[in-house]
């Protein structure tokens, strides 16, 4: 997700085609080109421009709606009398067609999922299996600790430096606590959380809910979830988390 904005303009976008099976979007304000991956302009007015990225979470709705203040928010909805207009089977088909590049040699298949951390220029992937495999993951990127956390309902992910006022931390899940949904449909239960060896727990929003650092919260880094390809083509230098 990306701020609109470039050299002190407000951009408005649309789908302008596809390069590497990746989103090429066009701004109409300048009729530039702007590669959906990296954020950058390619060509026109603002070519070597890049937008800001914009702090996300790709949540469950159960979770997301757990944590909104007072189980208040708002829900992009369809257009009402547009719903044709939404693709609804976009990744599936491509699916169907051969990857335009591949990469073989690091353990990962073109179509794996990775999440994407890029920091201090250096750049990793980490599969989204070996995430939800195995949580917390810890690792180090340009010499800065952070811990990529599976949450409550198995599916949803964050990643966060792992340093609490300017020292690096290990965090564990409380076995427990395991706090996994129910398969219920009632949302993640409450007990999940992390401890630390410094008596804190934790809770998925990377905040202290208890012990000496009871009201602080980890710095949240961005990510970007992405076929291995795509994350690869546009991180030539990429390393892969293989622990």
């Amino acid at each position: 997700m990306w701020k609109r904005t470039a050299r002190g303009r407000e951009l408005h976008f649309c789908l302008a085609g596809i390069n590497n099976q990746n989103f090429l979007m066009r701004d109409r304000e300048t009729g530039s080109w702007w590669q959906q991956v990296t954020g950058r302009a390619i060509a026109g007015e603002l070519a070597g421009s890049a937008l800001e990225l914009m702090p996300n979470d790709e949540l469950t709705f159960a979770l997301w709606k757990s944590e909104a203040p007072q189980g208040h928010g708002l829900v992009l909805a369809p257009v009402p009398g547009h719903k044709k207009d939404y693709d609804q089977e976009w990744e599936r088909e491509v699916a169907k067609y051969p990857v335009p590049l591949t990469f073989p040699g690091q353990g990962l298949k073109d179509r794996d999922v990775v999440l994407g951390v890029e920091i201090g220029g250096q750049a990793r992937a980490f599969p989204l299996e070996k995430v939800r495999g195995a949580s917390p993951v810890e690792d180090k990127i340009s010499g800065v600790p952070v811990v990529l956390v599976t949450g409550p309902d198995g599916e949803s992910v964050r990643v966060f430096g792992s340093q609490l006022n300017g020292l690096d931390i290990e965090l564990y899940r409380d076995a427990r606590n395991n706090g996994q949904s129910d398969g219920q449909n009632n949302g993640p239960s409450p007990e999940w959380r992390l401890v630390d060896s410094r008596g804190n727990t934790w809770n998925f929003a990377g905040c202290a809910t208890s012990g000496p650092a009871t009201g602080q919260c980890l710095e949240k880094i961005n990510y970007l979830k992405d076929y291995w390809f795509d994350w690869k083509n546009y991180n030539p230098r990429t390393t892969v988390y293989s622990h």
